[in-house]
């Protein structure tokens, strides 16, 4: 095993899970998870932003679109975790441009969403 596996918490976890579950079920579907987490240094920070990097993306962007939206998006939490403020304004944001947009802390949820993203025409 990974001698880095120990340090990887539960929302990494489930991170991996969900996009195990879509490369293995979606082989097609261009899935994503934007590296936003972790501490910087000043400089790091300075870079992020100055590059065009923003807080507040989802943990899983599939930008495959179906026949109704135009991307899949889904913050993971862990527990009772909510939100942070520049998430749910970026919720907010991919709400505009016509995306699917969900909160969940639970693999049996994920994968609901995901289908139902997927199937969606068949289903409306």
């Amino acid at each position: 095993m990974n001698p880095y596996f120990k340090y990887l918490g539960k929302e990494d976890l489930l991170q991996n899970m969900v996009i195990n579950y879509i490369k293995l079920q979606y082989p097609k579907a261009l899935v994503i998870h934007p590296y936003n987490e972790g501490k910087r240094t000043p400089f790091e920070r300075f870079k992020f932003k100055y590059l065009g990097g923003v807080s507040g993306v989802p943990d899983v962007l599939v930008f495959t679109p179906n026949y109704n939206k135009n991307g899949l998006a889904i913050e993971l939490k862990i527990g009772r975790n909510k939100p942070t403020k520049s998430q749910s304004l970026m919720m907010d944001a991919l709400r505009t441009c016509n995306w699917s947009v969900h909160v969940s802390n639970d693999f049996d949820d994920c994968k609901r969403i995901i289908d139902l993203y997927f199937f969606e025409d068949v289903l409306e």
